[in-house]
């Protein structure tokens, strides 16, 4: 198929949905392949970036036959030397547990895309949910950190993108974008900026005159951020890539010192980089009594009760966490410390759990499920029941 050659940047303003937007965002940010099986309501992201990446030079934007195929060619396109991403939904995003688990040891860079749906199961394929904040910490099996970050519009479905895959190169590891349906696929206004002014960064590689016969693919000794630099396949180097506990060479080693000190790094290397993921975003809690913590199109929802809350007299607040992981457990205690906290989520109550942790009290919970999120009434309601 012949495809006529389009602009990598679509630099202006349009009037699109959150889908388009990650789609952009990811041009933007250099992806070169995509692999994804089709599911809804992350079903857009497929079909257009499939249209859209070969006409940017991409080498390879495939719907393949499965979601484990898709994760795993993913993790083999990254060694290969591209920026990669795939999309998925809540019952794809459980069959990439595996592949997630291989890309966090493995440390490969990519981009995994979660657009939210009812669950568990098939559960509502159509419709929009926040129940896989927990999946996304937990979900597959052994001890790692991940990071996920999650946009409440649709000019962030793009900003949030291209945050996502500077974080994955910079930090060479899967990052989650995490959506909800209704964010995905709402319609509003999105501004896409020149080429020159968007900031995109590259994973580390050797540096030149590396001995490419003795390279040791996972050695961060040297690296202040404990980011070892990434080889390729067919660039020339003896490497070996491996899910086992391995040496810094790559070469699987079974022994419980080295255990400690690999997941040591793994995880430090997450903590010690946290100026790099999005801080929580804060309006109207200088004064606040009550504040509404919540995430994507709930935050919107949360925006408008605090509004009509002000309004009335009643000093209301939203803290919108953006980085849902690592979760940014100082500053929700230290606003715990001068607030009451209600937690608003499209969900049975994920959210609120390392939020009562960390804010080391019990907090109202505002819940909805069945693919709607919860009303500004009713977290008025709350609030006003709050601030009594």
């Amino acid at each position: 198929m012949v495809v006529d050659r389009q602009p990598k940047v679509m630099t202006g303003t349009y009037f699109k949905n959150g889908n388009w937007g990650i789609v952009e965002g990811a041009i933007a940010s250099g992806i070169a392949e995509f692999f994804a099986y089709p599911i809804s309501p992350a079903s857009e992201v497929v079909e257009y970036i499939s249209i859209r990446l070969p006409a940017v030079g991409g080498k390879a934007a495939f719907i393949v036959e499965d979601e484990i195929a898709s994760i795993n060619m993913c993790i083999g396109a990254s060694w290969a030397g591209s920026k990669v991403m795939t999309t998925t939904s809540g019952p794809g995003f459980s069959l990439k547990q595996e592949g997630i688990g291989l890309a966090f040891m493995s440390e490969t860079p990519m981009v995994i895309v979660n657009v939210q749906r009812g669950g568990p199961a098939t559960g509502l394929p159509t419709f929009s949910a926040q129940g896989d904040y927990m999946q996304v910490q937990f979900g597959t099996h052994g001890d790692y950190s991940a990071i996920a970050l999650t946009p409440w519009t649709v000019q962030e479905c793009f900003d949030l993108t291209i945050k996502a895959f500077n974080i994955s190169e910079q930090l060479r590891t899967p990052v989650i974008l995490l959506a909800d349906g209704e964010v995905s696929r709402m319609m509003e206004e999105i501004t896409i900026p020149e080429e020159k002014e968007i900031e995109v960064l590259h994973r580390k590689t050797p540096p030149k005159g590396t001995d490419k016969s003795n390279f040791n693919q996972f050695d961060a000794r040297n690296e202040p951020d404990l980011v070892p630099p990434m080889a390729h396949y067919g660039d020339g180097y003896k490497i070996f890539g491996t899910g086992l506990t391995h040496k810094i060479s790559g070469v699987p080693h079974l022994d419980e010192d080295l255990h400690i000190k690999l997941m040591g790094r793994l995880f430090k290397k997450i903590e010690i980089n946290k100026h790099l993921y999005p801080e929580p975003e804060y309006h109207f809690v200088d004064d606040a009594e009550v504040v509404i913590v919540a995430t994507g199109i709930v935050a919107r929802s949360a925006m408008e009760a605090i509004l009509e809350a002000r309004e009335k007299g009643i000093k209301a607040g939203l803290m919108r966490l953006i980085t849902v992981w690592p979760f940014p457990e100082e500053a929700v205690e230290k606003l715990a410390q001068k607030a009451k906290l209600i937690v608003a989520e499209m969900s049975m109550g994920q959210l609120i759990w390392p939020v009562e942790r960390f804010a080391r009290k019990k907090c109202k919970l505002v819940t909805r499920i069945g693919g709607t999120p919860p009303t500004p009434k009713k977290i008025l309601e709350a609030i006003e029941e709050e601030a009594k």
